[in-house]
């Protein structure tokens, strides 16, 4: 690894003092040119030092999202200065996502083994989307869930014989939306006297003959989820 420059942006001093050490001690390559407990103490920094490197906190001064306006800055203003995320926000799963829309070449939660001379390696070498293992295995662990949650759901797809208009029908009907107003829709090219068949059909195909009297909207809607027909996390309306 090549000797690089380093501004470490961090409000707890102690934790401050460890990430130093872990500098220090691991990564010799690396000079710390300046350290920062605010945004206001390190524009001037990156103004005077332009690192090629900055270790951001994204916690700074009890507000989560500071961390990630830095980050979308920095790619902005600087964009040859690698920006890795080492943060204690280790629940916060949707700041970890904003600080990657925000441009950030990776996050390393403060848990686990903590930051690495690896870590810091692979930014360096230009590598984007670095993790250490805490937030790897919550990746994986999503991944795996919605990997299953789509298998499901195209097997339920066949199995159902479902089309695109049944799904469509469905989801719309999960939203609350009226059979008049999906009729509306943009790309449902079916009337309102059509759609009342189209869910008799379904209700036909989803439950057993014994369980298809008295069964509404509300109760095909319900067994339509509980098939993976529809997903409850993906329930967002058609353009209208």
């Amino acid at each position: 690894m090549e000797p690089f420059k380093v501004i470490i942006v961090e409000d707890v001093k102690l934790e401050l003092k460890g990430t130093e050490e872990i500098f220090r001690t691991d990564i010799p390559e690396a000079t710390i040119i300046g350290t920062a407990q605010s945004e206001s103490e390190l524009w001037p920094l990156m103004r005077d030092q332009q690192p090629d490197l900055l270790l951001l906190d994204l916690g700074l001064g009890g507000s989560t999202t500071v961390g990630v306006d830095i980050c979308r800055q920095v790619r902005h203003k600087y964009p040859n200065t690698k920006v890795l995320i080492f943060t204690g926000e280790i629940l916060n799963e949707r700041l970890w996502v904003d600080a990657l829309q925000a441009g950030a070449h990776g996050i390393i939660l403060k848990t686990g083994e903590l930051l690495t001379r690896n870590d810091v390696r692979l930014v360096m070498d230009g590598r984007r989307l670095v993790f250490n293992q805490p937030i790897l295995e919550k990746i994986v662990a999503r991944f795996k869930k919605s990997v299953v949650s789509e298998t499901r759901r195209t097997d339920a797809v066949i199995d159902y014989d479902i089309d695109e208009y049944d799904e469509r029908f469905l989801r719309h009907l999960a939203l609350g939306y009226t059979k008049d107003m999906i009729a509306s829709l943009k790309g449902m090219p079916f009337g309102v006297k059509s759609l009342e068949k189209r869910q008799v059909d379904l209700i036909n195909r989803l439950f057993p003959q014994s369980e298809r009297i008295g069964v509404n909207a509300t109760r095909l809607v319900v067994k339509a989820l509980q098939l993976h027909i529809i997903d409850l996390e993906r329930l967002e309306p058609d353009d209208e």
